[in-house]
């Protein structure tokens, strides 16, 4: 009988000794995750000020409901976040993709291209703003003094401030950055694709569109989803670029939703309404989320709900 009872113990021991190894971890996510979200769907149901504390209290959902029927700023802020994010996922997906093509291939001196061309995502956010505010600047830019030497413009353009050129300046610095994102990726999955399947379609007479429609994507189906799902989140969130490039001008035309919710609660004092708008785009990402997945069937499980 004791025997039995020590054996069952060490069973016991045995199931609970995992969840003891990650309990610490899961302890700090609660503390530095849990908490702050909590507290900012607590914030977003009160007047917290700090321009105006005398009017500071509980309001409920009013907060939201002057965010979704008097913020015209909100929608247009919301508009712009899609555009943003729909053209830098899109844009780096296919150039991504093409990098990883490339890197894939057999030619003298490819280790060395694949370390530069993965130089990009190893640089920080300020130094490539930086750079590029750098580039752009209508005086003294590298952009303007190239494309006037090559007769493509005839005079100087204030790439950061002209109406029609301040969202695509914005978007190409950051496609700077985020392709080699997607190569990695892809590169990653092109490389644990058994080169057995590409002699034989080969042998069989395919041709290269139809071996990458047909073998190559199917291959990388899983890791594009991946790929996109987590840049898509990255890019809906991204203050760094835009905010340092234009400010979210000009006229808050590049004003997207995370810049928005800093400029209202960080500066502007008013963490009630600003964490509203975080509860917002929160909701938005995890509907995206959710929604993503399931339409994509990643993990291949089509009939879970």
């Amino acid at each position: 009988m004791k025997q039995m009872e020590t054996a069952k113990k060490k069973i016991n021991f045995d199931k609970i000794f995992p969840f003891l190894l990650i309990s610490p971890t899961v302890i700090l996510i609660l503390c530095f995750m849990g908490y702050p979200i909590i507290k900012v769907f607590y914030l977003s149901m009160q007047n917290y000020n700090l321009k105006n504390i005398f009017a500071n209290g509980y309001v409920g959902f009013d907060n939201f409901v002057k965010l979704f029927t008097k913020d015209e700023l909100f929608w247009s802020s919301a508009v712009i976040t899609l555009k943003w994010v729909v053209s830098q996922v899109g844009i780096q997906l296919v150039l991504g993709m093409i990098v990883a093509l490339i890197l894939n291939q057999k030619f003298k001196g490819r280790g060395a291209a694949r370390a530069v061309a993965l130089v990009p995502w190893a640089v920080s956010g300020v130094l490539v703003t930086m750079l590029w505010t750098l580039m752009y600047d209508q005086s003294s830019g590298l952009i303007n003094d190239l494309l006037m030497k090559t007769g493509i413009i005839h005079e100087k353009v204030a790439w950061l401030s002209n109406s029609k050129t301040f969202f695509p300046a914005v978007v190409v610095a950051e496609l700077w950055r985020g392709v080699p994102f997607f190569a990695i990726n892809i590169l990653a999955a092109l490389q644990s694709i058994p080169e057995d399947i590409y002699e034989s379609s080969s042998i069989d007479g395919c041709g290269k569109i139809k071996t990458f429609i047909y073998i190559t994507l199917p291959f990388l189906k899983e890791s594009i989803i991946f790929a996109t799902l987590l840049r898509g989140i990255w890019e809906f969130n991204s203050i760094d670029m835009i905010f340092t490039l234009t400010n979210g001008g000009p006229m808050n035309q590049t004003t997207t939703l995370p810049i928005y919710m800093m400029k209202t609660a960080i500066i502007k004092g008013n963490y009630g309404y600003g964490s509203a708008i975080g509860v917002v785009t929160f909701l938005f990402l995890l509907i995206f989320a959710v929604l993503y997945i399931k339409l994509s069937h990643y993990g291949g499980e089509k009939n879970e709900l």
